[in-house]
C-alpha cells in the first residue's frame, strides 16, 4: 500500500470512490429518493463582479446520471477493484509521513499574529511555531484570494493558472465576466406546451488550468480531502472528496445577493448587493415573495418566485414567518436556523435553497433581512462538491451549511442593512460549520491530505478593520469602540482553533498553517479609469466626463488602455479586443509609458505615494495563458486599492475618493506590502518562500516527485 493511501472513507472504497458493497443499498435508496423527487410529477457583489450564472436543471440530470452510474458501479465493482488492485501492485511510494494537514486562514496577517505572539496572547500558535517554523510567504502579483489560493493549488503562477483576478474582461464586449468559472445552460430544448425540456445538459467549466496538487497525489494512490479551498468550483474529479468555495453562486446565479423587505415605502431604494421588496399587507400581518432563479424551462425565463407571509406576534420582538406550511418563529436582531426554500419551475421538478432570515424590526415598520439563498448541499442544484453526493454526506452529518463561494454577506454590512454584530454572528456560524468539517475530515483520514480554508479571517479583517484604524473615513458616523477588539479576538480564535487540531499531530504528521496574503487599511480609493482619461489613454463618448458601469459610453475608437478588477489594466489592442485600435509593435511602449506614469503617483490630497509599483505582465508572469491577463498589474501603497466605482469599469472626474464603506480592511495592493504566513511543525529551509512553493513541498513530503511544469520549489522537510 503506498504512504497516505486511504482505502475506506464513510462506506466506500476510495481506489475509485465507489460504495462498498454492504452499504451500496442504501446509497441507492437515496440516489433513487432524490432522482425520483425531481423527476415525477407525482412528487410535486463582496466583490462586486458578474454571477457564475445558474442552470438548475442539473439537480435533475446529474443525480439521475449519478444513480444509474451508482447501478452499474454496483455490478462492475468486484471486477473493477480486483483490475486496480492488480494495475497499482508495487506501485509504493517511499515516504516518511502519513499525512499533511493544511489549514489555511485566509488573510492572516503576519505582523498582527507576529505582535499578539509577544503579548504571550497566542499559546497555541507558539507552540507549533517553536517546534517548527514560522516565515513570512511571498504572496502572488496581485495578491488577490483566486490568483494566490490558485498558486497555492498548482505550484505555478498565474501565467500557466490562468487566474488573474476575479473578474476578467469579455474581450468582445469590453463587459466583465468571472475569471475562474464558466457556466451555461442547456442549448437544445424540446418544447412541451408552455414548458421546453433539455436535449443535453448545462455546462460547468473551470477557468483555472494547471493541475492542482490533490489530483497529482490522486494519480499516486494518495488521497486528499479538499474543503472549501477557493477556486475549485466546479469540483476537481479526482480519487478524493472536495467541497467547493470560491466562486460557487447562490440560487439566483450571483456571487451573493441578499433580499431586504419592509413595510416602509421610502426605505425601497438601489443597493449594492442586494434587492429591496415591499411588504404588503395581509390579513393580519404581510405579504411578499420569495425570489429566487430563473425559469429556464419557460420560455423568457421569469423569475421562481416563493410566496410568505411575516406577522408580529405583538410582543415588539418576535415574528413569525410562514413559508408554504412551515412556521418559523424570528427573533429580532438574531439570525435563524438555515431555513430550506423549495422553488417549482413545473412538471414535477423542484429546486432547493436555504437562507438565514433575521427580523430587523418590528416598528415604526417591519424589516426582514434574508441572506443570499444559498445551494442546499442535501439537494445540490449543481455540482458543488466531488463526488456529486458528498456534500449531500456532509449535510447528513453536520446539517445545512452554506455553499455560496462568499457566504458571509459583506454587501449586507455595506449598505447598512445588517451592522457589525449581526455580521460577526453570522461570520461565527458559518465558521462553526467550517470547523466541523475539517474535524470530522481528520476523524476520518488517517492517511493522505486533509486541506481546509477558513475565510472568517478575511471576511472580519474587510469589514472591521476601521476599529483599529482611528483616522479612517470610514469611522465618520458610525460607532468606533463596540468592536474594537473583533481583530484581536479573530486571532484568538485562530489559536484557539490550532489548539485544538495539536492532538492529531505526531511523528508521521506534517502541519501546515497558512495565508495567502495579509491585510492593511483601505482608506482611499483610486479610478484607474478616470486617470487613463485624463492622461488621453481614454475617451468618452460627446466629450461626456463621466460614463456607466462597465464602460457604457467610452469611446473605444479612441481609447488606447482601460482598467478592469482590482489591479489590472489592459490595452485596446487590435485583434484582441473587439475594437481594438493598439497595434501589436505599439504595446511595448505603450505599456512602458503608462507604467512610468503611474509609478509613484501621488494622492492629490496630501502628497502620499498611492502606486507603488507598476508592474509590466510579461515581466512578472510566464507560460501558456500570459495573453489573458492584464498588461500591467498596479501595486497600490498601503492605505490604497481599486476604488468602488473603478472595478466596475465606471468612469467619473474624480480620480481619488475616500472610502467610506464598511469595507475597511483590503490587500489588492502591492504584494510586497501584505505577505501571507507560513507556518508548520517541520522546517522551513528559506527565508522568503512563495505560495507557490506549498504544492510541490507537499508532493515531496509524500515521496512524489514534483511535476517539472511547478515553478515552486520544495521548501519543508
Amino acid at each position: 500500500m503506498s504512504p497516505g493511501r486511504l482505502t475506506s472513507y464513510g462506506g466506500y472504497d476510495l481506489v475509485t470512490f465507489e460504495p462498498k458493497p454492504r452499504r451500496f443499498l442504501r446509497l441507492q435508496i437515496l440516489m433513487g429518493a432524490m432522482a425520483l423527487a425531481v423527476a415525477l410529477p407525482s412528487v410535486c457583489y463582496a466583490y462586486i463582479g458578474p454571477g457564475a450564472g445558474f442552470a438548475f436543471l442539473t439537480s435533475f440530470l446529474v443525480l439521475f446520471a449519478t444513480f444509474f452510474l451508482a447501478f452499474v458501479f454496483f455490478l462492475t465493482w468486484p471486477i473493477r477493484f480486483a483490475v486496480k488492485r492488480i494495475k497499482h501492485r508495487g506501485k509504493g511510494i517511499k515516504s516518511d509521513i502519513d499525512r499533511v494537514i493544511v489549514v489555511g486562514f485566509d488573510g492572516l496577517d503576519p505582523e498582527i499574529l507576529d505582535d499578539l505572539k509577544s503579548q504571550n496572547k497566542l499559546p497555541n500558535l507558539t507552540k507549533l511555531i517553536d517546534q517548527g517554523s514560522f516565515k513570512r510567504m511571498r504572496s502572488t502579483c496581485p495578491p488577490i484570494s483566486p490568483v494566490a489560493w490558485s498558486s497555492f493549488s498548482t505550484g505555478v503562477n498565474p501565467g500557466k493558472h490562468n487566474i488573474f483576478d476575479f473578474l476578467a474582461p469579455e474581450r468582445s464586449s469590453y463587459l466583465s465576466k468571472l475569471s475562474s468559472a464558466d457556466i451555461r445552460p442547456p442549448t437544445r430544448w424540446l418544447p412541451l406546451g408552455k414548458y421546453r425540456l433539455p436535449l443535453n445538459k448545462p455546462s460547468y467549466r473551470s477557468l483555472r488550468k494547471s493541475k492542482p496538487f490533490w489530483t497529482v497525489l490522486s494519480e499516486n494512490d494518495i488521497f486528499s480531502s479538499v474543503i472549501r479551498v477557493p477556486i475549485t468550483f466546479p469540483p476537481d474529479k479526482f480519487g478524493g472528496v472536495q467541497l467547493s468555495s470560491l466562486c460557487v453562486p447562490d440560487l439566483r446565479g450571483t456571487q451573493g445577493s441578499f433580499s431586504f423587505y419592509t413595510t416602509d415605502a421610502e426605505a425601497l431604494k438601489q443597493f449594492t448587493g442586494g434587492f429591496a421588496y415591499g411588504l404588503e399587507r395581509a390579513g393580519d400581518g404581510y405579504s411578499a415573495e420569495l425570489v429566487g432563479p430563473e425559469n429556464i424551462m419557460v420560455e423568457g425565463a421569469p423569475q421562481l418566485k416563493i410566496p410568505f407571509t411575516l406577522k408580529s406576534n405583538g410582543d415588539g420582538n418576535t415574528a413569525t414567518l410562514t413559508i408554504g406550511k412551515d412556521e418559523h418563529r424570528l427573533e429580532l436582531g438574531k439570525h435563524s436556523p438555515w431555513i430550506t426554500m423549495e422553488f417549482s419551475p413545473g412538471l414535477g421538478i423542484k429546486v432547493r435553497g436555504i437562507s438565514r432570515f433575521i427580523l430587523k424590526s418590528v416598528k415604526p415598520a417591519l424589516e426582514l433581512y434574508v441572506t443570499p439563498i444559498n445551494i442546499d448541499p442535501e439537494k445540490p442544484a449543481m455540482p458543488i462538491s466531488h463526488p456529486f453526493h458528498y456534500s449531500v454526506y456532509l449535510s447528513k452529518l453536520i446539517g445545512p451549511y452554506a455553499t455560496l463561494g462568499l457566504a458571509e454577506d459583506t454587501w449586507a454590512l455595506n449598505e447598512r442593512i445588517i451592522d457589525e454584530g449581526q455580521f460577526l454572528e453570522q461570520a461565527y456560524l458559518i465558521n462553526r460549520e467550517r470547523e466541523k468539517m475539517l474535524f470530522n475530515e481528520l476523524d476520518k483520514v488517517k492517511k493522505g491530505a486533509v486541506i481546509c480554508v477558513f475565510d472568517i479571517t478575511d471576511r472580519i479583517q474587510h469589514m472591521l478593520w476601521r476599529y483599529i484604524d482611528p483616522g479612517h473615513p470610514a469611522n465618520e458616523g458610525k460607532d468606533t469602540t463596540l468592536h474594537k477588539d473583533a481583530i484581536e479576538k479573530l486571532y484568538l480564535k485562530v489559536d484557539e482553533t490550532v489548539g485544538r487540531l495539536l492532538p492529531y499531530l505526531d511523528d508521521r504528521t506534517v502541519f501546515i498553517v497558512m495565508s495567502d496574503h495579509g491585510f492593511k487599511s483601505f482608506r482611499r480609493g483610486i479610478n484607474l479609469n478616470s486617470w487613463l482619461m485624463r492622461e488621453g489613454y481614454l475617451h468618452l463618448k460627446n466629450g461626456n466626463k463621466q460614463s456607466g458601469d462597465w464602460f457604457d459610453g467610452v469611446d473605444w475608437s479612441k481609447t488606447k488602455a482601460y482598467a478592469l478588477g482590482l489591479g489590472g489594466v489592459f490595452a485596446n489592442l487590435k485583434g484582441r479586443e473587439s475594437q481594438g485600435i493598439v497595434e501589436a509593435e505599439e504595446l511595448p511602449n505603450l505599456v512602458m509609458e503608462i507604467k512610468d506614469l503611474l509609478t509613484g503617483l501621488k494622492d492629490e490630497a496630501d502628497g502620499e505615494v498611492a502606486i507603488k509599483n507598476v508592474y509590466d505582465a510579461r515581466e512578472v508572469y510566464a507560460g501558456p495563458y500570459v495573453v489573458e491577463g492584464p498588461d500591467l498589474v498596479i501595486g497600490y501603497n498601503t492605505g490604497y486599492r481599486a476604488s468602488w466605482d473603478g472595478v466596475t469599469g465606471k468612469v467619473t472626474d474624480e480620480v481619488f475618493s475616500d472610502n467610506t464603506k464598511a469595507w475597511s480592511g483590503d490587500h489588492c495592493i502591492d504584494p510586497s506590502c501584505v505577505p501571507a504566513v507560513l507556518i508548520s511543525n517541520r522546517k522551513i529551509t528559506v527565508d522568503n518562500p512563495s505560495i507557490q512553493d506549498v504544492a510541490p513541498s507537499i508532493l515531496n513530503l509524500f515521496g512524489v516527485k514534483p511535476p517539472v511544469y511547478m515553478d515552486g520549489k520544495p521548501v519543508i522537510k
